[in-house]
């Protein structure tokens, strides 16, 4: 990656318009066999915990905990799977798919950062021709997730990626745009000189109006999906 800037990009409900770790859930079970009900069951205690304010790292370690076990071969081919068809309902969000080629056709690298993970990354960033994608790692033994994860890509870590791929790929990060639609991504937008609030999140954009951030919002809001 040779560009001299940067454009970065949270990916769930900012270049798609849902969350993609429980969307690819709900897909991946229900391909798997498993009985009706089952998403609902497995995701409960995740879905409390984060309404009552449980920091997203910890429930982000928590959902990866649900694939203990299971094949990163298998979930990868799911990923796929689950893409095609999802974006068959119109996946991807137009304003921030348009910035991102905008942002290409000046020559910035686009740089995926997400708290997702491969099985639904690597398709988004085929899509896209990302240069770079930094999601939340598995840890794999034997071809097989653990349940555990390196670092959750969420929060402040999202800025020190952005850091890094200034230090490691030799960009500008003044001259470098982030895109992102929760206050959670607040630390990759501040890294950057040119930062941009997705949406109508209400931390975020109060946040972004007291710096003077640029803002984009959807014609259509993202949908409240799973």
């Amino acid at each position: 990656m040779s560009s001299t800037a940067a454009a970065f990009f949270d990916v769930d409900e900012t270049l798609v318009r849902v969350k993609s770790m429980f969307h690819f859930l709900e897909f991946y079970l229900r391909r798997r066999g498993e009985p009706e009900g089952t998403f609902a069951r497995l995701t409960a205690d995740l879905r409390a915990a984060a309404a009552a304010g449980t920091p997203r790292q910890v429930v982000n370690r928590a959902y990866y905990r649900l694939y203990a076990g299971e094949s990163a071969e298998r979930l990868a081919a799911a990923g796929e799977a689950w893409f095609e068809r999802a974006v068959e309902d119109d996946l991807f969000v137009p304003e921030t798919v348009t910035a991102a080629e905008r942002h290409r056709a000046a020559g910035d690298a686009l740089v995926l950062v997400s708290g997702s993970f491969f099985a639904c990354l690597d398709p988004i960033a085929a899509q896209l021709r990302a240069d770079w994608t930094v999601g939340t790692r598995p840890v794999v033994r034997g071809g097989r997730l653990t349940g555990e994860v390196v670092v959750p890509v969420i929060g402040a870590v999202k800025g020190r990626v952005a850091s890094a791929v200034a230090g490691v790929r030799g960009v500008d990060l003044a001259r470098c745009a982030a895109y992102g639609d929760h206050s959670s991504d607040i630390p990759l937008l501040a890294a950057v000189g040119r930062p941009v609030a997705v949406g109508d999140d209400p931390v975020l954009t109060a946040h972004a109006e007291l710096a003077g951030w640029q803002r984009l919002v959807p014609a259509e809001p993202v949908r409240a999906a799973v």
